[in-house]
């Protein structure tokens, strides 16, 4: 893992997870169902925990949608899947957790946005109620301020004091300053009304890139609660992935963020577990955690004409992510498992030798053989139309023997060197013993 020191804050659990004070960065999600309808929900909940999700964000907005909030708990918990489950309140939050215990109960965490409690002299009445629930039912609270739903009041007074300053600054700056203000105002407010310090985590969602970054380093400067990272209406594909990382990529750099969503846009019908796996796979690149075993291919260039090698990344990639939901049980340590799809032999050989276990694929007008590495050492080549199957069912070896310390598999992955593979019988002369590299 890379070695970025973190910000130092609180931790607060919420239900089994743990946030800040040195846990590991948690991935978030949020359902776009209508959570009134009990099926549809406890579904993709189920879903986005499977993808990976580690807190998943419901929306409560009427009393129908409370009124399921337990029944969709109790559906998930049947089915073995306890990820928590966090209410997003907007506008009568405070009628609806008053009014509806079990769903107050249900709810692992509540997701306050300062900006939407309530106008004028209501703001405060319906604040505390909210804070007062989520004492009562031992709760902790995100208060998460939104750029698009900023306390006009606050954001007022501020714009007024800049007016008044020897040097005003620029709008998107007073901006800036009015969110992280609402929500440390927020914070000592809620604290002011009992709710305990380590039961609250803060969040500043923008979505602007460098106003993201600019928020959250101010707000990591003034206070140690646990921090939500997020770019708000992120957007669709490519620009929604490209924009988010590159916000939370540099935050978590500096050891800011303790835990992230990626707002992707789904297109119609698409996959909302996509935001699951784009965040993912940044905590995964940057060194911060391990989900599954990452797969190394080559982008291709014109000495790969055939697509072999994207057929068999795309492969092994979709089996390594199914197989993760029975080997993180059976295999510890696993998901720090490497593995190389090179397309031909430029930087194939020397890819496939830095990963636990990489096939080196033949280029346009190169041989047709695919040496295979294990540790380091080539350990077999392989040939024919079974190449792919033949590497699977390696990689499977692979993973038996070395984090189960599996007799047999190390036995089926050190047959190749001294039999040969590709159906002829030609035995490879630069065959070596193949190392199993210790598990930690």
């Amino acid at each position: 893992m890379a070695n970025i020191p973190r910000q130092k804050t609180r931790q607060v659990r919420v239900g089994h997870a743990l946030i800040g004070g040195g846990a590991p960065v948690l991935v978030q999600s949020m359902t776009n169902t209508d959570t009134a309808d009990l099926h549809s929900t406890a579904t993709q909940v189920a879903e986005l925990a499977r993808a990976g999700s580690e807190l998943v964000r419901i929306t409560v907005n009427t009393a129908e949608a409370a009124a399921q909030v337990p029944r969709i708990r109790e559906r998930l918990d049947a089915m073995g899947c306890d990820v928590p489950l966090v209410g997003d309140f907007h506008f009568n939050g405070h009628k609806l957790l008053a009014e509806h215990p079990d769903c107050a109960r249900a709810l692992a965490k509540y997701r306050i946005n300062p900006g939407n409690v309530g106008r004028g002299a209501k703001r405060d009445e319906q604040f505390a109620t909210l804070i007062a629930m989520a004492c009562r039912y031992d709760k902790p609270v995100r208060i998460g301020v939104n750029w698009g739903s900023l306390d006009q009041e606050l954001l007022a007074r501020l714009m007024d004091e800049n007016a008044r300053a020897r040097e005003p600054v620029d709008s998107d700056t007073v901006t800036r300053q009015a969110l992280v203000a609402s929500a440390l105002e927020s914070a000592a407010r809620a604290e002011a009304l009992g709710l305990a310090g380590d039961r609250i985590v803060l969040s500043c969602k923008v979505s602007g890139v460098q106003d993201l970054i600019a928020v959250y380093r101010e707000l990591a400067r003034r206070c140690d609660y646990p921090l939500h990272l997020g770019l708000t209406e992120a957007g669709m594909g490519t620009k929604g992935i490209v924009a988010s990382t590159a916000a939370l990529g540099v935050l978590l750099q500096e050891g800011i963020g303790d835990t992230i969503r990626i707002s992707l846009t789904p297109e119609p019908g698409g996959d909302r577990t996509r935001e699951v796996m784009v965040a993912q796979e940044l905590l995964q690149t940057m060194g911060l955690r391990s989900f599954s075993p990452m797969v190394i291919a080559c982008p291709g260039c014109g000495r790969t004409t055939s697509t072999t090698f994207q057929e068999l990344a795309e492969k092994i990639q979709s089996y390594l992510r199914e197989q993760m939901l029975q080997w993180r049980e059976r295999y510890p340590g696993v998901e720090d498992m490497h593995v190389a799809v090179m397309g031909c032999v430029v930087n194939g050989p020397g890819e496939s030798k830095h990963a636990n276990i990489g096939i080196s694929l033949p280029g346009s007008g190169e041989r047709p053989v695919a040496p295979v590495y294990v540790d380091g050492v080539k350990t077999v080549t392989l040939k024919g139309e079974t190449i792919a199957e033949d590497f699977q069912r390696l990689v499977d070896d692979y993973v038996a023997a070395t984090y189960a310390g599996d007799s047999a598999a190390r036995a089926r992955l050190a047959a190749p060197a001294k039999k040969g593979r590709g159906g002829d019988g030609e035995a490879d002369s630069d065959n070596q013993t193949i190392p199993i590299r210790a598990t930690h």
